[in-house]
């Protein structure tokens, strides 16, 4: 299952109600919004952060210069590398390490499918999804920063041989989901580091 926060069903009706479909919604404004509907709006936004839900924004890092290796890497190297914003600089193959603030290396990027179900027939029910990579942070001098780290992420699916390329396509997409989820850790924990003066 795929870890997160789903809203309460009370809530995520009240979200899509039509302007004007319950009997006593309230007046409606010029943009369609009921009162009620907008205090649903307030209650679901005060329930999400209640729980410790937080939209994703952008990183602010204490580094403006970053080596990511190896170069060019793998899928998730490749999207990490694109997901800094125009305050961080990632370095190009040609430039030197040295002139980094941070070299941040991303090892043994995997992604494997594992059967965890079958049938009394001994046919594939169920797989489950793993990609994981490890991380190491240091200044260009050498100096380590954090340990190393390793970051899974996994998803399980149901199998059926029967729509086995609607569900390639799915495993694909589920894929691409754990790779973002990847990513933003790896920014999350980046942007958690904290450079001497």
């Amino acid at each position: 299952m795929k870890p997160g926060l789903s809203v309460p069903k009370g809530l995520s009706f009240l979200l899509h109600e039509p302007a004007g479909a319950a009997g006593d919604a309230g007046p409606v404004d010029a943009a369609g919004w009921s009162r009620r509907r907008l205090g649903s709006v307030v209650l679901t936004a005060g329930f999400l952060a209640g729980c410790g839900f937080k939209l994703r924004g952008n990183q602010v890092f204490a580094f403006k210069r970053i080596a990511i290796m190896p170069n060019p890497g793998g899928a998730i190297v490749r999207q990490l590398r694109s997901s800094f914003g125009p305050d961080v600089q990632v370095l190009a193959p040609d430039e030197p390490v040295s002139s980094a603030q941070l070299v941040l290396t991303v090892s043994d990027e995997s992604r494997d499918k594992v059967v965890v179900g079958v049938n009394g027939s001994g046919q594939v029910r169920e797989f489950q999804l793993r990609m994981r990579v490890r991380l190491h942070l240091t200044t260009a001098q050498g100096m380590e920063l954090t340990e190393d780290a390793e970051i899974l992420q996994q998803r399980d699916i149901s199998y059926n041989e029967t729509a086995a390329l609607a569900k390639e396509a799915e495993m694909a997409l589920l894929f691409r989901d754990m790779q973002s989820d990847i990513v933003q850790q790896i920014l999350r924990r980046l942007a958690a580091v904290k450079l001497a003066a």
